[in-house]
């Protein structure tokens, strides 16, 4: 590919990403827009984003896959908490199947996108990994499916004394292939999702494995294997028991959110009630005893309570203290104990990243995202023709991604048919707020990164619901028309008509 070439590679639509959001963005297109030039960027090698970047063992979605799976196409295995390897395959399967594959360019991370009104169109800019040469690409609209962390590096405290220790120390966002932990003393530092995870899939072959958190997180555990669905099986379609199983999921999660939200106590008694049984007497219940309300964060899940039962029988134990220092053998805790380790794992979480980490700018104005609200929870604030695709974070990020993407081709054949060029969701002067579109959750990442993701508004459609029913209706039914969003026509014949419904009166 010489740098000529590159100069004309124009698109009607471009999609920054080739990992969940971003295939199942590209093939909502090659469904429901089949005439359109789609083109997908992917810094990485391979399909998948985070599904291809974490590697660590037992590695799996902390949701459901009847939920986490895409609507268009069923999820087939009765796994409900799928590994990596598997979701993986899956999204590239769902690539292959909808011809989407052929459509990615590898290599290519995203540095810049400029929109220019004159032209109507964006100019993104990129570095080709395989030669270090700069590429250009053009594109009517451009969607962002780049997830929200900075897949480079992963989150690491300022440790006192790290650099004293002499053993192993890894993130697991860049875990080494093939490590050998085999009869080693192995501390995991985190309590979330990926520590929760770890754990247990290393405990039956390490010496000894110890969770080191510095406070708990709510932790249940769900059947690893779908029997309701198996049963279903021999009586009816594949597809049918899908559609079944997603929806009562859908529906279980939200019962559980809103429960959580409306009786904090009460639904805090029973998940711990339910750890008690599992872990059995000798383990400290304080250990899985949040000081905040169930839901403030992610509740990390646990296929068949694989966590509770490595605890019980000795082979792992949990810990909740502070870092005083490490030491060249390991951790001393502020209490004064001190833990050995031959190595130590920090499942401390991510770094939050907008966009891939890539700039934007309107007409040579810059358009930082973290002062930018976005419209519906899809489009971006003063900003024509482009669409960030967020999942849910406290259900199924596809679910949202899957009513994100059928918005964006509802809106796109809404254009087409009225000849219109551009679209600019224009917000009222005193709708912003501080918060951010992840501040539903209180988590560490949240809190330190949250200044570079979207901002919310104060009411719909600025404001980020977090609502499985309501968004399906604002994204799936009502009008596209909508007097926030300022159209623009190819030629000036074009005189819009009046809204009809107005979006207010859903909220």
């Amino acid at each position: 590919m010489s740098g000529h070439h590159q100069e004309n590679t124009h698109y009607d639509v471009l999609i920054i990403g080739a990992g969940l959001s971003g295939i199942g963005m590209a093939c909502h297109l090659a469904i429901d827009c089949p005439g359109k030039n789609v083109g997908l960027l992917e810094r990485r090698n391979a399909i998948g984003g985070t599904w291809d970047l974490f590697r660590y063992p037992g590695v799996r979605s902390d949701s459901d896959m009847f939920s986490f799976g895409y609507q268009f196409r069923p999820w087939n295995e009765l796994k409900v908490l799928a590994d990596g390897p598997s979701i993986r395959a899956y999204v590239e399967e769902t690539a292959r199947a909808y011809g989407v594959d052929r459509r990615i360019r590898f290599g290519i991370g995203v540095t810049r996108a400029s929109w220019s009104t004159e032209q109507k169109h964006w100019t993104v800019i990129a570095v080709n990994a395989k030669n270090d040469q700069a590429c250009r690409f053009t594109c009517d609209f451009l969607i962002t499916c780049t997830g929200y962390f900075d897949h480079e590096k992963g989150y690491l405290p300022d440790y006192p004394g790290i650099d004293r220790y002499q053993g192993q120390f890894i993130h697991p966002q860049r875990w080494p292939e093939g490590l050998a932990y085999r009869g080693k003393r192995v501390i995991v530092i985190g309590s979330g999702a990926t520590a929760v995870t770890i754990v247990p899939a290393m405990a039956e072959e390490t010496a000894h494995i110890t969770l080191l958190q510095r406070s708990p997180s709510y932790i249940f555990s769900l059947p690893a294997h779908d029997g309701i669905s198996a049963g279903l099986r021999h009586i009816l379609p594949a597809r049918l028991v899908y559609a079944i199983a997603r929806k009562r999921n859908i529906y279980l999660q939200r019962l559980i959110y809103k429960a959580a939200k409306r009786w904090p106590a009460q639904v805090r008694a029973l998940l711990l009630a339910s750890v008690r049984k599992r872990v059995g007497p000798d383990v400290d219940l304080k250990n899985f005893s949040p000081r905040y309300g169930p839901w403030d964060q992610r509740l990390c899940a646990v296929p068949d309570g694989d966590l509770f039962e490595v605890l019980r029988k000795g082979k792992a134990s949990i810990v909740t203290d502070t870092i005083d220092t490490f030491t060249e053998s390991g951790i001393r805790l502020t209490s004064g104990k001190t833990l050995e380790a031959d190595i130590i794992i920090t499942a401390t979480g991510f770094q939050l990243q907008a966009l891939g980490g890539a700039t934007l700018d309107v007409d040579g104005d810059e358009r930082p995202v973290g002062e930018l609200m976005t419209y519906k929870g899809v489009l971006l604030q003063d900003t024509p023709n482009m669409a960030v695709i967020f999942g849910y974070t406290n259900a199924s990020w596809t679910l949202k991604v899957d009513l994100a993407a059928s918005y964006i081709c509802r809106l796109l054949n809404y254009m087409d048919d009225r000849h219109l060029a551009t679209v600019t969701p224009r917000a009222p002067t005193n709708e912003m707020q501080s918060e951010t579109i992840l501040d539903s959750l209180s988590s560490g990442y949240v809190l330190r990164g949250g200044t570079s993701m979207p901002r919310q508004g104060r009411s719909v459609p600025w404001r980020v619901m977090h609502n499985y029913e309501f968004d399906r209706r604002m994204l799936l039914k009502l009008p596209i028309d909508d007097p926030a969003l300022e159209f623009d026509a190819h030629s000036d014949t074009y005189a819009r008509p009046k809204a009809t419904d107005d979006v207010s009166s859903l909220g």
